[in-house]
């Protein structure tokens, strides 16, 4: 490419529009926004009205809160939007006072709306409950009865509780202690019915999970409850369920993995003692679920007569609108990727992003197929310096047809393109093909990069993500080889300079595969999994059985979980090796990586360990970004002797 520009990485971080836990009552749109408050920062609640990108927006919280859910240790939404006899109930989750907050607000509908006032305040914010240690979800319901409902965790146990709304400041309510994990709470439209998902150690969500119905009584208690059961579903079967959502009174739809994707079902609870299957929409390639890491997670929006749905199907995501349980149109858009959606009638909110733009907040009016694009300074890159990803199926573990997506570099600067193969964390999570600058900036300088959806990887049905089940550390590396080895033989790449990248789980591939071979010539992980005996003791209660399905159980296979440690390997590592850890992680103990700094620099002087002060389980600080990406490319300028 004769004009040809590296991408310069102030344009890599450059700071792009997000807009966090979006929500939609009454058309207007919430989202929670970082706030400076002198040195330091917390968050607000903000709004503007739906198709207005240009109007002002109102701040609905204060400097005071800072709105973050710990609900199992990753959390996700912190605040939920009740709307309730013309009443709109915004609660939040505070951090800094350990508490539940609630204040309630009308739309103005005046024709003169002064000081972008779109919601108009019936009360000052108001504390609902005492000071409690614990961590509340935020799938908040309000009852007839001005009883809220939700979830609370406490001393490894799971409860659903209810406080009166026109209280402050009072003791929570016990209804029901479960046996393990709750989620997903959903109050249906006539505020009778209440609905929700459990599981129990060592199942993760997306392993194995129950769907659960309640009926309400005037007390706002629950008077009967009943566990979903069928014989063509979970009889006798490990399904997860994803999403109840109440589209009608007595009507709930979700998605379930029977069949091996997760795939819509309809379900009547007009009797609770005679819950009836209304439909099920069985389809191969297609997802309407993802694995639950957070809470919050909205594939579907909307009601019986005018359902929107997310589902992903092969490498894109798809927008499906459902009448009567009947799909009656797929909306096309130009994003691949698209999470989020809420709906109000026929208005949808969500995000979507592609490979040549980032997340963007997206406003589509269904009746006329307007799409609004919420902001301007999105960061987008031309289609001539910008690479693509390539669907790339080869044969992995057990030969095994496996994915990832290839750039190819921008520009012919060698004659075989150094690679960089990158392995994801979860491990249950994957590559969407999303625009990622940093792989911009590695194709913008003539690297070739390969994200890799290793066996395990979400997205591709059940059987995928259950090839890692008690492989991790084996199969997941033997990917990453085979992946490169078929590159080589297409002579795409040059065989003496490939790099692997992880964070999270994805550094206990990367050293694993470093580990085994001549192959990979060096490795370059953040914040690395690397002992798993202490993530097995360390780690928080979500992911505590988490292992188990991973690796094998503790106590039997104790072999096995030092065998795949990382830090058991370090003797033999003779290869480069960068290492970023930030101090304050709290999910994977910075201690262990500093552990084996001596060591990994004995054995060989290219290698460098550099913590972070300020950084915890992903890094946030944008200068600390800037210097990891110098960092890593110094690293393999002189590693891979570029």
């Amino acid at each position: 490419m004769i004009n040809h520009k590296t991408l310069p990485i102030n344009n890599v971080f450059k700071k792009k529009p997000v807009f966090n836990q979006i929500s939609f009552c009454k058309n207007i749109i919430f989202w929670i926004d970082i706030v400076k408050k002198g040195k330091t920062y917390s968050n607000s609640i903000f709004a503007r009205p739906f198709n207005q990108e240009e109007a002002g927006i109102q701040k609905l919280t204060g400097d005071e809160f800072n709105i973050k859910s710990h609900f199992h240790g990753y959390g996700g939404k912190s605040y939920q939007c009740i709307e309730v006899d013309e009443k709109l109930y915004l609660v939040w989750i505070d951090e800094i006072s350990e508490s539940l907050w609630i204040q309630v607000f009308t739309v103005n509908k005046s024709e003169t709306i002064n000081n972008n006032q779109y919601l108009l305040c019936k009360n000052k914010p108001r504390q609902l409950v005492e000071s409690l240690k614990g961590n509340f979800d935020s799938s908040f319901a309000i009852t007839n009865q001005n009883i809220l409902l939700g979830l609370y965790e406490l001393n490894n146990k799971d409860y659903l509780f209810s406080v009166d709304i026109r209280k402050s400041k009072q003791e929570i309510r016990i209804l029901r202690e479960f046996d393990d994990f709750a989620g997903n709470l959903s109050l249906s439209k006539n505020g009778k019915n209440l609905s929700w998902l459990e599981w129990k150690t060592p199942f993760m969500p997306w392993e194995k999970n129950e769907l659960f119905f309640a009926v309400i009584n005037q007390n706002g208690v629950l008077d009967k409850i009943k566990k979903f059961k069928n014989d063509s579903i979970n009889l006798n079967k490990n399904v997860s369920f994803f999403q109840p959502y109440w589209i009608h009174e007595d009507i709930i739809v979700c998605s379930e993995d029977s069949s091996g994707w997760w795939n819509l079902l309809f379900i009547d609870v007009s009797d609770i003692n005679n819950i009836v299957i209304k439909k099920r929409i069985l389809k191969e390639f297609f997802e309407y679920g993802i694995p639950q890491w957070i809470s919050g997670l909205s594939l579907f929006s909307g009601s019986f007569n005018n359902l929107f749905c997310l589902a992903k199907n092969k490498c894109s995501w798809v927008l499906e609108q459902y009448i009567d349980f009947s799909l009656v149109r797929t909306i096309d858009l130009p994003y691949d990727l698209l999470r989020d959606l809420h709906a109000v009638d026929d208005n949808l909110i969500l995000i979507g992003s592609s490979n040549t733009c980032n997340e963007r907040l997206l406003e589509l009016e269904c009746n006329n197929k307007r799409l609004i694009k919420l902001s301007k300074k999105s960061f987008f890159l031309s289609q001539n310096n910008c690479s693509k990803p390539e669907s790339f199926w080869f044969k992995g573990f057990n030969n095994q047809s496996t994915h990832a997506f290839i750039y190819k570099p921008l520009y012919e600067r060698f004659v075989n393109s150094p690679l960089i193969v990158k392995a994801h964390s979860g491990p249950t999570s994957c590559f969407d093909g999303s625009l990622n600058s940093e792989v911009q900036y590695w194709t913008s300088k003539g690297f070739m990069v390969a994200e890799l959806n290793y066996g395990g990887s979400s997205g591709f049905g059940r059987e995928y993500r259950e090839r890692l089940n008690y492989k991790w550390g084996i199969l997941d590396s033997f990917d990453c080889k085979a992946l490169v080895l078929d590159l080589i033989r297409l002579h795409l790449v040059d065989s003496s300079k490939v790099a692997i990248l992880g964070n999270s789980a994805g550094g206990l591939t990367a050293i694993n595969a470093l580990c085994e071979g001549d192959l990979f010539k060096v490795a370059i992980c953040k914040y690395p999994v690397i002992d798993l005996n202490d993530m097995h003791h360390k780690t928080h209660r979500f992911e505590k059985g988490y292992l188990n399905s991973l690796i094998g159980e503790y106590s039997t296979c104790l072999e096995k979980y030092q065998i795949r440690s990382p830090i058991n390997k370090i003797n033999q590592l003779k290869k480069p090796v960068l290492l970023f850890h930030g101090k304050k992680d709290s999910v994977i103990s910075y201690k262990k990586t500093s552990q084996i700094k001596d060591l990994l620099i004995g054995n060989n002087k290219n290698s460098e360990v550099i913590f972070f002060d300020n950084e915890g389980h992903g890094f946030k600080n944008l200068d600390n970004k800037q210097q990891v990406l110098i960092k890593t490319q110094k690293f393999l300028e002189r590693t891979l002797n570029i």
